[in-house]
């Protein structure tokens, strides 16, 4: 599916996703990744929920994100209460969703300025 938003001076959107992909301006990508707003896409060490731990956040939170959208791959899956907690904690707001769920979010709060992270599970 391809995505569409209008001028909005944001830098990383994601343009498309599809069975093993998301594609950040018209780049595809088959790793599991960060994306923020302004800055560079991360690739990210974890490539399915069951690899997931609280040290991984760690390259999302220095950015400071005001809320983290989680991708868990083809279907909602909840991580560990462990994770759940940890994020908490940091007073950073945590939505957990299926990862193209998680694409179409992403374009709407980084469209309004927010400033969001998605950390995306992509499985092989």
């Amino acid at each position: 599916m391809k995505l569409q938003l209008a001028g909005s001076g944001v830098q990383n959107l994601f343009t498309a996703y599809g069975a093993g992909y998301v594609a950040v301006n018209q780049t595809r990508h088959t790793e599991s990744l960060i994306v923020l707003p302004n800055q560079p896409v991360e690739t990210w060490p974890p490539r399915c929920l069951e690899d997931l731990g609280t040290d991984h956040f760690e390259a999302v939170l220095r950015h400071s994100p005001e809320i983290i959208l989680l991708g868990t791959g083809t279907t909602l899956r909840f991580p560990s209460n462990e994770i759940r907690r940890a994020l908490a904690n940091t007073g950073i707001g945590l939505e957990i969703m299926d990862t193209f769920a998680a694409c179409r979010t992403y374009n709407i709060l980084a469209g309004e300025g927010r400033k969001v992270a998605a950390a995306l599970l992509i499985p092989q």
